[in-house]
């Protein structure tokens, strides 16, 4: 079951014409990436604090459909996806009252800290992403409607 985080776009995350802009969008989505992986229990400290194994963003965008502004209250939908055995991929849904308002995707990659080399997913990320995938039918036949 994909997880979904809600948020009210705040003052600093608007750019001077009122609107949020495109750093804000994906450290929103960075916060949703946090919440959702300290709902699945493992712990955020432990995670990101002198951790044997990291996973950096290897590649990020967004789309933009409709400007955002301070107040609005967001829901943003994670749908992360296994890329292989070494390399995952977040897509985030951002909604204003059930409209969707921007998507985002991040794509990660599991290294070793010290040597920086490429390394399989960690049990617990990969229970991670078991657990948060969506219907990769409903996911397929959504990207497929998108295109036309």
């Amino acid at each position: 079951m994909p997880f979904t985080y809600n948020r009210t776009v705040h003052f600093a995350d608007t750019d001077a014409a009122g609107v949020v802009f495109f750093a804000k969008v994906l450290s929103i989505c960075h916060e949703a990436y946090e919440a959702s992986i300290a709902v699945s229990g493992i712990d955020l400290k432990d995670f990101f604090t002198h951790p044997l194994v990291a996973f950096p963003i290897v590649h990020a965008n967004v789309d933009f459909f409709r400007p955002m502004f301070c107040g609005d209250e967001l829901s943003i939908n994670l749908i992360p996806q296994k890329l292989g055995v070494d390399k995952f991929e977040i897509a985030y849904e951002i909604l204003i009252a059930d409209v969707l308002v921007a998507k985002a995707i991040t794509r990660h990659v599991c290294i070793d800290v010290k040597s920086r080399i490429k390394q399989e997913l960690t049990p617990e990320i990969s229970q991670w992403l078991a657990a948060n995938r969506r219907d990769a039918e409903g996911a397929e036949r959504r990207k497929s409607r998108e295109a036309m």
